[in-house]
């Protein structure tokens, strides 16, 4: 057999365009988090400023022709006002100017990123600098001692985002891209929300009770675990079910690729650049995240948008997942999970 026929055996044209597609994933993976992450920058961060009348507007003007225009500064009546959007997530921070000093009050959150809050701190030292006055923070909402630069709510998504595909490729890989019937397909799904279950409640235990890292509700964190977890399989599985192992890609594709730097986990989503700043709070990593700070920091505040996210790509997913199985394939097309009847010699 010639070197050209040796080739032809050993790397199939499916196998070449397989090899193509890792490779572009490669470089996408590369491209989408040094560019997300190379150079954070706080743009249009909403803020809140309150002061007197007289210096309000004057104030306002100066932060909004800082350069690069880093914060999307907002009136807030007084401070316990600008305290309850902090902690409902509206805003990211505020300033409250005293009008009897020249020491003004910095109120931050660093359990939404403390990387965020640092920013904050060190541009109004600059700003406040300037203007001759000084400032003393106040975080309204820590993070946890044990919490190290506001990660550990990402990295828990992160693994349950793992934990979702993964369980959905082997579920493909063991038996067919496709499940054969419609009940083969509900049984799919219901191994999947199973383990969702076990995996939401595993890692909200580990974060919670045994390392420390997250307050917050555990039950919480486990409804939130499980939901991403069958979020991320059920997407999983609808992709395979149409593009076959090609979906498996480009599952992570959406998730490890685009989710991931776009989640807002190791800078929040105001330091992000303007095309992973729009797309991360529709990916489960971005939903995610923002849901699990929300619950170990924020009082459970503002997680109904990423909750709906979520239950979107579940449910879509099963419903994709539910219509394919119910399709008759062409003979060309990949085969389809068959009973494990295979017959013995």
């Amino acid at each position: 057999m010639s070197l050209v026929d040796e080739l032809k055996s050993a790397v199939t044209p499916r196998a070449a365009l397989l090899v193509v597609g890792v490779f572009a994933l490669q470089l996408l993976f590369i491209a989408s988090y040094v560019g997300a992450l190379h150079n954070p920058k706080p743009k249009d961060v909403p803020f809140g400023v309150v002061a007197p009348q007289q210096v309000f507007a004057q104030l306002i003007g100066q932060l909004e022709r800082l350069p690069g225009e880093p914060l999307d500064p907002r009136t807030v009546t007084d401070e316990a006002e600008a305290r309850k959007q902090i902690m409902n997530r509206d805003l990211d921070g505020a300033l409250v100017v005293n009008p009897g000093g020249t020491t003004d009050t910095l109120l931050v959150a660093s359990g939404g990123g403390t990387v965020l809050s640092s920013a904050l701190e060190t541009l109004f030292t600059r700003v406040e600098g300037a203007n001759g006055r000084t400032i003393r923070t106040v975080d309204i909402a820590p993070a946890s001692t044990q919490d190290f630069d506001g990660l550990s709510a990402f990295y828990l998504v992160v693994g349950w985002c793992v934990g979702g595909y993964i369980c959905a490729a082997i579920l493909a890989i063991s038996a067919g891209s496709r499940p054969a019937n419609r009940e083969r397909a509900i049984i799919r799904l219901g191994v999947l929300a199973l383990y969702s279950v076990l995996g939401g409640l595993g890692g909200a235990v580990i974060v919670g009770p045994i390392l420390g890292a997250l307050p917050g509700s555990v039950a919480a964190l486990w409804g939130l675990g499980a939901l991403v977890v069958f979020a991320v399989g059920a997407a999983t599985l609808a992709l395979q079910s149409v593009f076959g192992i090609v979906g498996i890609g480009l599952a992570i594709l959406l998730i490890v690729v685009a989710g991931n730097p776009s989640a807002g986990g190791a800078f929040p989503l105001p330091m992000l650049p303007p095309f992973w700043n729009a797309i991360g709070p529709a990916l489960p990593p971005g939903a995610g995240t923002w849901a699990a700070r929300s619950i170990a920091y924020f009082r459970g505040n503002d997680i109904t948008g990423s909750l709906l996210v979520l239950s979107a790509w579940a449910v879509v997913g099963s419903v994709i997942t539910l219509v394919m199985s119910s399709l008759k394939r062409t003979p060309e097309s990949e085969p389809i999970a068959e009973e494990v009847t295979a017959a013995t010699p």
